[in-house]
């Protein structure tokens, strides 16, 4: 491993170790300084950091202890059922607008041979009219900021007579902005594949619909992982703006709680260290999807893992056949 890994880098000697660690431990000592004489003493010097501000969130014998946390864990049920549906929703639309997207580039190309002239000039124009529709819709949903589609669909649903529960606008608001920008997600990862899969997959039978879900889905999933993981995280985030159709997430009852207590500083740090929490932990979950995922490519050319393959081509190759 040290001979490959020399490879790539220079490997340090002993005196630049001793640099980089004395290095490390200045910048330590600095940031702590910095934090002290920046964030500690100003805070202090105002009275910031006393048990009268701090108290009603982190003291249990405080008298509001029991009612504020009450409060921060129903707003945060609040905002982990808005994420959760959210992030539901956007994945299937997301996932069905970008196989859409695709199906359409693909018609596009296509002659319709067979067919009577002016049938095969009327598909391929409605190809190319409904290709453009969906590309439009895409640029102007992704090129929306979340907090005004969520705000169009809280006031534009009843005036069509259209009424639902807040939490119900805030999903609908958050899913049209991420399906969008997740359906984009998954048609590059599907359009930057090698072509040859496509042709492989055209050559043993396999019709266009066949060939996205059974081949270029599931390997855009994988490789775009981390993008989807990243655009999760934000669902989860853009939940702190349901405060503007009077959604009661955590954010909103972090404000409820402020205009009681009065002590804003504090209360914003604890919701800061909730979203951190569930972000991070949301992290580690997709750290450990990447690393399964990883195990199952290193195994998929052993003999156990191709007799499913070579089901598949025959079960397609019988499909073709039909």
């Amino acid at each position: 491993m040290s001979q490959q890994t020399s490879v790539l880098y220079d490997v340090p000697g002993p005196r630049q170790r001793r640099i980089t660690l004395i290095s490390s431990l200045i910048a330590t000592v600095v940031v702590l300084v910095g934090a002290y004489f920046l964030i500690y003493r100003p805070l202090a010097d105002k009275g910031q950091l006393s048990m009268e501000l701090w108290g009603p969130l982190i003291d249990p014998s405080n008298e509001n202890f029991s009612q504020v946390w009450e409060r921060f864990g129903a707003g945060l049920q609040h905002t982990l059922t808005a994420a959760a549906l959210a992030i539901l929703s956007s994945l299937v639309i997301g996932t069905l607008l970008a196989v859409l997207r695709i199906q359409l580039k693909s018609l596009t190309r296509r002659r319709f041979t067979g067919l009577a002239a002016p049938l095969a000039y009327l598909l391929r124009g409605l190809s190319v009219l409904l290709s453009a529709v969906t590309r439009v819709c895409v640029e102007v949903f992704r090129g929306l900021p979340v907090v005004l589609t969520i705000f169009f669909v809280a006031r534009g649903f009843p005036e069509f007579g259209i009424s639902f529960d807040n939490l119900w606008y805030l999903v609908i608001g958050l899913t049209v902005y991420n399906s969008v920008v997740i359906a984009e997600i998954l048609r590059s990862g599907m359009e930057g594949l090698p072509g040859g899969q496509a042709e492989a997959a055209a050559a043993i039978g396999l019709s266009p619909a066949q060939t996205t879900r059974m081949i270029l889905l599931p390997q855009a999933f994988r490789i775009m992982l981390p993008a989807l993981i990243s655009q999760l995280v934000v669902v989860l985030k853009d939940t702190s703006l349901g405060f503007i159709i009077s959604y009661e997430e955590t954010l909103n009852i972090g404000k409820q709680i402020i205009g009681v207590l009065g002590n804003p500083i504090q209360v914003y740090a604890v919701i800061a260290v909730l979203f951190i929490a569930v972000n991070y932990s949301l992290s580690k979950l997709a750290q450990f999807v990447q690393r399964r995922l990883a195990r199952g490519r290193k195994t998929a050319g052993t003999p156990a893992q191709q007799a499913p393959i070579a089901a598949l081509i025959s079960q397609a190759e019988g499909t073709g056949g039909n």
